[in-house]
């Protein structure tokens, strides 16, 4: 499993809307389209680059923000399939032949971008989605987008020695749903399959998930795509959430109608703390907000931002603020859960322990958690501190509120997560340890069980 480094791995959406607010939250990366339609928009000789703004790039820079560059949208003169979706004309031409077009764009697009601060490309946008649905973007087979992805990551190299590759963003469900191998499954193993792959280190660098609206599935899912690496010999490889969040339709000031997903602005906040803390200890790397600022919405849209239509900030804004500010240097993490609450334990490189813990359901829930010393500091969601006292006999006692659940969609979230701060036990093993980790208990008779792995160990 690849080891983290020191730089901030938790990042936004588009952010360059609104590049001072971004600053303000501090993520250490944004997402951008980079569209290729735009950038040529009638012929290869095309160059057009004000859909990605210089400007942008260079507020991300004096910010510290590194921008990842999602590359798709094929123009119609590129391809004989559909416009934005078809598979682009030239594709299995060899990497120099002018006819290769998308090898001709992505390897001046890497050459272009690489003095701008932009090194990282995911290729293309969820693959795996069917024609028949809601979302296309890619009309190639799997074949295809495997040509697609291993064209790119020679050509980037090309224009930036530095370059490097994500695989598409991929939904999951839409392979699950039909019981269909993961996409990611079978990329993997044709990637595999080609003889050339090993010493191009697989053309790529790291996985792309996007994850939604159900909190426990971050972890679920990020854990499969870590054991499908493994299984394939690839366990060196990045896995990046890119894409989480749960869209509120109960805010007050931005109603959407839908028939599932009840989420208040509450639950927003507390899925984005969850699914960061669950994201650490399924092996992630970088997990990042769609999106950040509801730009061009119309009124009743679906709305996903930490700052809505009209930039005003809402309660998940500063939810993911105190990630950053307090989950940044994690080198450990480890989950346990019961059926009644879950439990996240992540240790920072510089000696600090979190424990991060909710309800699972409607019922409030006693945590009980060893202590380490005679106080420990206690956040809540938005990063509001208190100091905790333990009691005499060396316990801080937690009471997690109820999560809100509904009859459509159970309890997506869980209920108000709470987050104990210890700094003496940093070289205390997480799982395997007898304890003080492994006595944490609910209610003061019920131990949880660990689930879990460190993120760097065996």
């Amino acid at each position: 499993m690849p080891a983290r480094g020191q730089e901030n791995g938790f990042g936004v959406i588009e952010g360059m809307w609104l590049p001072d607010d971004a600053c303000a939250l501090g993520v250490g990366w944004e997402r951008i389209i980079f569209d290729w339609a735009q950038h040529q928009p009638t012929r290869p000789d095309d160059w057009h680059t004000l859909n990605v703004d210089d400007r942008w790039l260079e507020a991300a820079q004096n910010c510290g923000r590194e921008v990842i560059a999602v590359v798709k949208n094929t123009p119609a003169w590129a391809t004989d399939g559909l416009p934005g979706a078809g598979v682009p004309r030239g594709l299995y031409l060899p990497l120099d032949d002018s006819g290769n077009l998308w090898a001709n764009f992505i390897r001046r697009a890497a050459e272009y971008y690489a003095p701008r601060g932009v090194r990282r490309f995911i290729i293309w946008n969820e693959p795996d989605i069917d024609r028949e649905t809601y979302g296309y973007e890619f009309e190639g087979d799997l074949e295809d987008y495997f040509q697609l992805l291993k064209v790119a990551a020679l050509a980037a190299k090309q224009g930036n020695p530095d370059a490097l590759i994500h695989v598409a963003g991929t939904t999951y469900w839409h392979d699950v749903n039909v019981g269909r191998r993961l996409y990611v499954d079978r990329l993997l193993e044709r990637i595999n399959a080609d003889p050339d792959a090993a010493q191009h280190d697989h053309y790529f660098d790291a996985l792309t998930l996007h994850i939604y609206f159900r909190v426990e599935t971050v972890y679920d899912i990020a854990r499969a795509m870590r054991n499908i690496l493994e299984t394939h010999g690839l366990g060196h490889k990045h896995i990046w959430i890119v894409e989480t969040n749960a869209s509120p339709n109960l805010d007050p000031q931005w109603r959407v109608a839908r028939p599932v997903w009840q989420i208040d602005l509450a639950q927003q906040a507390s899925y984005l703390v969850q699914a960061a803390a669950l994201g650490l200890a399924a092996g992630a790397d970088h997990i990042g907000v769609y999106k950040f600022f509801d730009w061009n919405l119309p009124p009743g849209a679906e709305s996903f931002g930490l700052l809505r239509a009209d930039g005003s900030r809402r309660p998940a804004f500063d939810a993911w603020r105190m990630v950053i500010q307090h989950f940044q240097g994690v080198d450990r993490a480890a989950v346990a859960a019961n059926d009644r609450a879950v439990v996240v334990l992540l240790n920072r490189q510089d000696g600090v322990s979190i424990t991060v813990g909710w309800a699972r359901m409607a019922e409030p829930v006693y945590l009980q958690v060893p202590s380490s010393g005679s106080s420990a500091l206690l956040l809540n969601e938005y990063g509001g501190i208190i100091r905790m006292n333990a009691s005499n006999n060396g316990w801080y006692h937690l009471l997690l509120s109820g999560a809100a659940c509904n009859a459509a969609d159970g309890c997506p979230v869980g209920g108000t997560t709470a987050l104990l701060i210890q700094s003496d036990w940093a070289a205390e093993p997480l799982p395997g340890a007898r304890a003080p980790f492994m006595s944490i208990t609910i209610d003061g008779s019920q131990p949880l069980m660990w689930v879990g792995d460190v993120l760097n160990g065996s």
